[in-house]
């Protein structure tokens, strides 16, 4: 019995010389020999012309199978700076160590702190008469009070009737504060920072009026202590002044809080189901949902939005 060859992969009337060896190793690994070149004598394909034609075709196949992977969009360095350069005509400013701060800290807030924002819309129009009458009484002690100064005292009140909100998120715990310390941004050359009224609940309006002036003043000189301006219960931001008539705030970590005070303005509503056209602002707080719920934050904005359009109890 004569044993059987092994058959080769070869192109119709193409004849190559081919070794015994190189022929068996061809047919197993099914291969084509038609464009293998022969070293061997007088072109003869020989056992390490195969082997090196195998190799060829696994590296080929090997690039099909694992493209390039697209170019990488543009990474961006923990300062929020591009590596690469963009083309339009620009100037390159360094942040300041304030700059600096206020995003970082600003950033772990909205990465790390779950805002709940609600919105409620006041009535001005009591407040701004009381605030008349009063600067009238105040002229002699050359005190003049803001509507801002109000609404510090008017958050501060609020945060000891809804004391839910008066809160610190700490770990595994929860720090409850007795008092009202409020923090009121103030913008300065440079960045921002949030002196703080202590006690504000418990503070007359024209004491808060003097010393929220004081401390603006140094702020933007620079002269403020650090216990001046770190701390605080809950911070309040009034937008107000350019015309912005609402927005959300950013929480100031660690507080759990901050108001959003936007601009009063003239507007048709509805009172007594009468319409009427009064002064309203819209004023949103910002909670921090790991340790003040929905129905807690909506508390303290029904208590906040009860002064403002009551505005006498904040003189009792």
């Amino acid at each position: 019995m004569t044993q059987c060859q092994p058959r080769v992969r070869v192109a119709p009337d193409i004849r190559l010389k081919v070794s015994p060896l190189a022929s068996r190793i061809a047919a197993i690994k099914n291969l084509d020999l038609t464009g293998v070149r022969g070293s061997g004598p007088n072109g003869r394909i020989v056992r390490r012309d195969v082997l090196a034609s195998l190799q060829r075709l696994a590296a080929s196949s090997a690039a099909i199978a694992s493209p390039s992977p697209p170019a990488a969009a543009p990474v961006f360095e923990a300062v929020g700076r591009a590596q690469s350069i963009p083309i339009t005509p620009h100037e390159v400013v360094k942040l300041s160590g304030m700059r600096k701060t206020i995003g970082r800290r600003l950033t772990i807030s909205k990465q790390q702190v779950p805002h709940i924002d609600l919105t409620v819309d006041i009535r001005l129009d009591a407040l701004l008469n009381l605030r008349g009458e009063l600067n009238a009484t105040l002229q002699s002690r050359k005190v003049k009070l803001s509507v801002n100064d109000l609404l510090i005292k008017a958050l501060g009140v609020s945060l000891v009737q809804v004391p839910e909100c008066n809160v610190q998120f700490a770990g595994d715990t929860m720090l409850q504060f007795a008092r009202a310390d409020i923090s009121v941004a103030v913008s300065i050359p440079g960045g921002l920072i949030t002196p703080i009224v202590a006690s504000a609940d418990s503070k007359g309006v024209a004491a808060i009026s003097n010393e929220i002036r004081d401390l603006a003043t140094r702020a933007k000189n620079g002269n403020l202590a650090p216990q001046e301006y770190q701390g605080g219960t809950a911070t309040l931001s009034n937008m107000g002044m350019f015309g912005i008539k609402q927005f959300e705030a950013v929480i100031n970590p660690p507080q759990a809080m901050i108001m959003a005070i936007g601009a009063g303005e003239r507007r048709p509503y509805v009172v007594d189901d009468a319409l009427e056209v009064t002064t309203v602002m819209s004023a949103t707080g910002s909670f921090d949902h790991r340790v003040i719920d929905g129905t807690d934050g909506a508390w303290l904005m029904a208590a906040f939005k009860e002064l403002v359009e009551n505005p006498l109890s904040l003189l009792a």
